[in-house]
């Protein structure tokens, strides 16, 4: 009798928030290119564009954010009477440059965009950028859009196919990846389809992703370049590619990402997605992701398999890192006076709200290593690229080093509530 309840009162919360889709949006998603600039202390914002693509890759139940993850968020309101009608938590290269000793010395801006379902009605958009000193989110921006306005451009159609790499879920009720290439020729197209055949490999060998396999879908967009291979500057190595990605990304080796942000879009809104994922023509170590922003890797190296479900762990569920090497190490990156967003980091501010509830009466907090609970779900002090006052919740996982082969206790439940989040 309860099993029936909770079924009934599941089907008539979806019926409701289905209802709500209907009203305020069509099946099409509004992007808005905008320039996010400033220095380590200053930011700011200017509306570039408005694009009308033809799908929406989304939730059409789950609207409003409720996790609250990222360092920005955005919420949509409609105009007449200001009910809020879709919100998002995302991060982005901007707030990691700001870190940077760079940012201490110039200003410099960065392309970046939102999307949510195309709205019916006009909506006033507020732009948020999460306060470094108490952890709330402060409004920076903001913007009344006419869904009307003949300003709005229509997306590109681009001249290039699609291949349909794994699934075929209605997108609403499935996690939708689009693989983009970078650094492939138009002579070199087969082998990124092998490559992204790959990268769905990789992903269902690790769990949860294996259990939960039959609710994404994955699709490839053919977009070639034309030289092969990424930029690596240090090396004098400037290929021209589709999306520009490079290495050296903030003068860190390994960290391969692109600036070109406005092309990752433009070739993602070619099919419905939740998430971007770049696949780069290269063997060189590296790759990076950001929560709700993309993901990249190498697709020709021996790590790739673990580069990839790693960075998918960042820009999908929202993980922290949870190495603090010396090699690593930024300093002011977190404040560790309240907790991180992250659900795999605490500071032990307030533990009660992360993975208290995984923790064994008997575990340590915080927890020693020792024979025994390095195999525990504990609290281990050491993440986030600081050694001191930052926890992380296994000995090891595929958040701290490749070691291991398996995400934590902690990590696989943070991955299971996102794609119940998206598919449900």
């Amino acid at each position: 009798m309860k099993k029936t309840l909770f079924f009934s009162i599941f089907w008539l919360l979806s019926v409701v928030s289905l209802a709500q889709y209907d009203h305020f949006f069509e099946a099409a998603t509004l992007r808005i290119d905008y320039i996010h600039a400033g220095t380590d202390k200053t930011e700011f914002y200017a509306l570039e564009n408005l694009i009308k693509e033809p799908y929406w890759g989304g939730s059409k139940t789950n609207l409003v954010d409720t996790l609250r993850y990222g360092d920005y968020f955005f919420e949509v309101y409609d105009n007449a009477n200001q009910q809020l009608i879709y919100s998002r938590g995302y991060c982005n290269l901007f707030g990691e440059w700001q870190t940077t000793e760079e940012a201490k010395r110039v200003q410099r801006s960065f392309d970046e965009s939102i999307v949510f379902p195309f709205p019916k009605h006009p909506v006033d958009v507020r732009f948020y950028s999460r306060n470094h000193d108490n952890g709330n989110f402060d409004l920076k921006f903001q913007i009344a859009i006419d869904p009307k306005d003949y300003f709005i451009k229509p997306a590109k159609k681009l001249p290039f196919a699609i291949f349909n790499v794994y699934g075929d879920k209605p997108s609403e009720q499935a996690v939708d990846i689009v693989i983009l290439p970078d650094g492939y020729t138009n002579t070199e197209l087969g082998k990124f389809i092998i490559d992204s055949q790959s990268f769905a490999k990789s992903l269902f060998a690790y769990e949860p992703f294996k259990s939960y396999q039959d609710r994404f879908n994955i699709r490839a967009v053919l977009a070639y370049s034309d030289e092969s291979g990424v930029a690596i500057p240090a090396d004098s190595i400037w290929p021209q590619t589709v999306l520009s990605s490079s290495f050296y990304t903030f003068d860190s080796e390994r960290y391969c990402m692109s600036y070109d942000h406005t092309a990752i879009r433009n070739l993602a809104g070619q099919i419905p997605y939740d998430q971007i994922y770049i696949l780069t023509n290269t063997e060189k170590y590296g790759g990076g992701g950001i929560y709700n922003f993309y993901s990249v890797s190498a697709a020709e190296n021996s790590s790739s398999a673990k580069i990839i479900v790693h960075e998918f762990g960042h820009a999908f569920a929202g993980l922290g890192d949870e190495y603090f090497d010396s090699s690593t190490a930024y300093d002011g990156f977190y404040n560790l006076a309240f907790e991180p967003w992250e659900p795999n980091l605490t500071t032990l501010v307030d533990f009660d709200k992360k993975w208290k509830h995984l923790v064994g009466k008997k575990t340590p907090i915080p927890t020693p290593v020792t024979e025994k609970t390095i195999h525990q779900t504990g609290v281990f002090e050491g993440g986030g690229y600081c050694a001191k006052g930052m926890y992380r919740p296994a000995f090891d996982c595929l958040m701290h080093t490749f070691k291991g082969e398996v995400f934590c206790e902690t990590c696989s439940a943070a991955i299971i509530q996102m794609i119940h989040f998206y598919s449900d």
